[in-house]
């Protein structure tokens, strides 16, 4: 998979996962972070970690390979944080409190946190302990492609710029086993988080990453029209 772009990597890995039957409903897998066979083992592996076991809050990505942590994370009487769609919302999060959740199974999905989750200002949350990301394709060096659309790195950009987050932040990804490529397919652009925990059902991976963290937003790599599209950036833009 050496020079392919990183649009090209998503193709090989979404057909991938299509081809050799590991991709779950939902269905096709392209075009979003792939649901995967043992994505609940990849989730309870996770849940074995030091970074797990220390964390209190966490801010985790809605799609479906990740529902076995939020559920487990909620279960633990951890607090989850979720990101309104598009971060369109004057309050782009979405808070899910073991004390203020009736039914877990579905306040852990896409629907059902707009209906049980508080929103909140991002001034509002606590330090983040821990975030977990959804992946297209990862390597074992901390690098991460996700599903194009750069979300998930300006929702970390996001709670930088309010400080909920910070260089140490442990970040992770669960995934399959078969979304892991070769260090250097990957080529990192300034904006990506690094990711610090790389777990699939079999492995959990530390990448030891030496990547510095985005310090925060990077105005000349967000699209003028995302910007007019998303209330809480008014907020970070410098004067």
């Amino acid at each position: 998979m050496v020079n392919l772009s990183k649009p090209d990597l998503r193709e090989r890995i979404w057909d991938l996962l299509e081809a050799e039957g590991i991709a779950r409903f939902p269905f096709p897998p392209h075009g979003r972070i792939p649901n995967v066979a043992d994505a609940s083992d990849a989730a309870d592996r996770l849940a074995d970690t030091d970074a797990w076991a220390a964390a209190d809050t966490l801010k985790c990505n809605p799609d479906a390979p990740q529902l076995p942590v939020r559920r487990q994370a909620l279960r633990e009487g951890k607090t989850v944080y979720m990101a309104v769609p598009r971060l369109s919302e004057a309050k782009p999060f979405l808070r899910l409190a073991p004390d203020e959740v009736d039914d877990i199974d579905d306040a852990t999905t896409v629907s059902g946190s707009s209906k049980h989750g508080v929103p909140v200002d991002p001034e509002a949350m606590p330090q983040i302990d821990l975030i977990v990301a959804g992946s297209v394709a990862v390597d074992t060096a901390g690098n991460r492609v996700g599903k194009g659309e750069g979300f998930s790195d300006l929702e970390f950009a996001v709670l930088r710029g309010f400080d909920r987050v910070d260089a140490d932040t442990t970040v992770a990804t669960t995934v399959h086993d078969s979304q892991i490529v070769n260090d250097g397919d990957i080529k990192p652009d300034r904006h990506d988080v690094p990711l610090d925990l790389v777990v699939t059902p079999t492995r959990t991976i530390s990448t030891k990453t030496a990547a510095e963290r985005p310090a925060g937003l990077y105005w000349d790599d967000i699209a003028t029209e995302k910007i007019d599209e998303i209330p809480v950036l008014e907020r970070l833009q410098p004067e």
